[in-house]
């Protein structure tokens, strides 16, 4: 039996982008989907854009402002089908990603989670995403934490799941402004491995100004405090974890926060890290303003602010 799925967009002032990222779903090769679009309080144009394609396949939910993790449990709990496929609100897919899913899931059919290899758009470039493994076959089964090392597997817009899962995982935590993808991937990764399809079917829209992008405030990042005693079972966790713990440590010391630098160089196991990060963890901050200034001149995407 063929799979379905529901295609949920999470929309927060995407009035440039969010046509775009609704026709990409629109020309899919693989028809059976609709398409549950949570407009999360825009104060932009967006739901005049949104309202203005007409299509029966579009449910469309307006909230006020709950935050992204609300927004997409709102769009998966208003859902009909066996699948989600997340998709945020200025990305986009290849029209032939849902097919490549849909095969995938009739060659793994006990598989439970299922993404695609992305590619990151930036103004003048797209750049593909660089993986920590080498994959010469077009679908393969991956432990996440394990092949996440480099570049995550899992994406708010190239994963698809069976609805079921969260039964076990639960919902994205709204209590994480940012970083909650991480958060989940965390709890889809300790039960569920990932059929990860190694060929470029989603695309990350680099806007300066969403969420992920604006968001320095160290207090609305996780502590990952809530998998200490897995991280003493599993080694590949607390290998990804401590390697998510890095970022943050740093973000720490460039905000002077010197008890969440504390906590976070405390819970790192520094042989989990490369050298070259174990030596960043001792930089000044002076230092560390200057390499990423550095940074910033090559037009990379940073994860720190440089002032």
């Amino acid at each position: 039996m063929n799979p379905s799925f529901s295609v949920v967009i999470s929309v927060y002032n995407k009035e440039e982008h969010i046509k775009k990222t609704i026709d990409s779903v629109l020309n899919q090769t693989y028809d059976n989907f609709e398409i549950i679009l949570v407009n999360d309080g825009s104060t932009d144009n967006s739901l005049e854009v949104i309202n203005s394609i007409k299509d029966d396949r579009i449910k469309v939910i307006s909230t006020k402002n709950q935050g992204a993790s609300e927004c997409r449990n709102t769009g998966i709990k208003g859902a009909s089908k066996n699948y989600i496929a997340l998709l945020d609100g200025d990305d986009l897919w290849d029209e032939e990603f849902l097919e490549y899913i849909q095969r995938s899931i009739l060659q793994y059919p006990n598989k439970m989670v299922f993404s695609t290899a992305i590619a990151h758009k930036h103004q003048n470039k797209t750049v593909s995403a660089i993986y920590s493994f080498k994959q010469q076959e077009l679908t393969k089964v991956h432990n996440f934490f394990e092949s996440s090392l480099n570049h995550t597997i899992l994406t708010g817009s190239s994963i698809v799941f069976k609805r079921e899962i969260l039964n076990t995982t639960g919902y994205f935590n709204p209590s994480i402004v940012s970083g909650q993808d991480t958060d989940l991937w965390i709890r889809i990764g300790m039960h569920y491995d990932i059929v990860f399809i190694n060929k470029i079917l989603a695309y990350y829209n680099y806007v300066s100004g969403s969420l992920s992008n604006t968001t320095f405030d160290i207090s609305k990042k996780p502590k990952f405090d809530n998998y200490l005693e897995e991280e003493t079972k599993n080694k590949s966790l607390k290998i990804y974890i401590d390697r998510n713990r890095f970022p943050l440590a740093i973000l720490s010391k460039l905000q002077n926060n010197k008890e969440r630098f504390c906590y976070y160089k405390k819970s790192i196991d520094p042989k989990n890290l490369p050298l070259r990060q174990r030596v960043f963890l001792k930089l000044p901050k002076w230092c560390l303003k200057l390499l990423l200034k550095l940074k910033s001149l090559n037009g990379k995407k940073l994860y720190y602010p440089t002032n």
